[in-house]
């Protein structure tokens, strides 16, 4: 199978290409750096034609409104280079509980990714993770003051890049959906827990104070980012990865 994936240099979907790779399957790789622009449409016709499938991991670089226009622009060129290449799916990266976050424009703009996909005249499979384990640590940073680490008691549900590797790997090589695959972790914790349990592992003289309005998930509803009922779940635990990276 042909698998183009956009965004090959990121976090996702570097990760995503050694996945693929050994497993046998033709993987292009497309970014700004091999001359492919979302933005412009430079070289993006050319990224496209022949594949089987097409995975869109890249990223807005702000969390800020600006990432509205940016995900409407890129979503509509992929669409219509894919449906002119006669692309048989494309896969795109997205967040468990988008839909309930309207007032964070980075959700927002996601959301409207999202929609222009289901709208779109190329079939599809969206592909939602939980909040990855990777970011939990960058995240008591955001809010960190001195020795104090402001968390509040939002509920999350981190998933190993690992296990939504596999997942995106799946939706890459399989019929598309024309819906949408949910991933979460195996456990679900108060962010102000995972900030104790990350810190006790990592100990730099920080400690961990709740404050419900600190940060951006301080304006998330408490289970907006937890995977519904139906949901695949990963198998590595926050633990077990704190242990492992130790």
């Amino acid at each position: 199978m042909k698998i183009a994936v956009v965004g090959a240099s990121g976090f996702i979907g570097s990760r995503l290409v050694r996945k693929l790779r050994p497993e046998g399957h033709e993987v292009t790789t497309h970014d700004r750096s091999t001359g492919v622009d979302l933005l412009t449409g430079e070289g993006v016709p050319e990224a496209l034609a022949g594949a089987d499938t097409v995975v869109n991991t890249i990223n807005a670089p702000g969390f800020d409104e600006p990432a509205v226009p940016f995900f409407r622009t890129t979503t509509e060129t992929l669409l219509n280079a894919a449906d002119q290449a006669g692309g048989g799916n494309v896969v795109l990266l997205s967040i468990v509980g988008i839909d309930q976050v309207p007032d964070v424009a980075y959700y927002r703009a996601k959301l409207e990714q999202e929609r222009l996909l289901e709208a779109g005249p190329v079939p599809y499979t969206i592909v939602r993770a939980a909040q990855f384990m990777d970011f939990i640590e960058p995240i008591t940073s955001w809010t960190s003051s001195g020795d104090t680490v402001r968390l509040p008691t939002t509920r999350l549900q981190p998933v190993a890049v690992e296990d939504l590797v596999d997942t995106l790997a799946e939706a890459a090589t399989a019929p598309p959906r024309d819906g949408i695959v949910n991933i979460g972790g195996p456990d679900v914790f108060p962010l102000d827990e995972l900030g104790r349990l990350t810190l006790r592992a990592h100990p730099d003289g920080r400690e961990v104070t709740v404050d419900e309005n600190a940060g951006l998930f301080g304006q998330v509803p408490q289970d907006a980012f937890i995977a519904p009922p139906g949901a695949r779940l990963g198998t590595m635990s926050y633990e077990r990865r704190l242990q492992h990276y130790a």
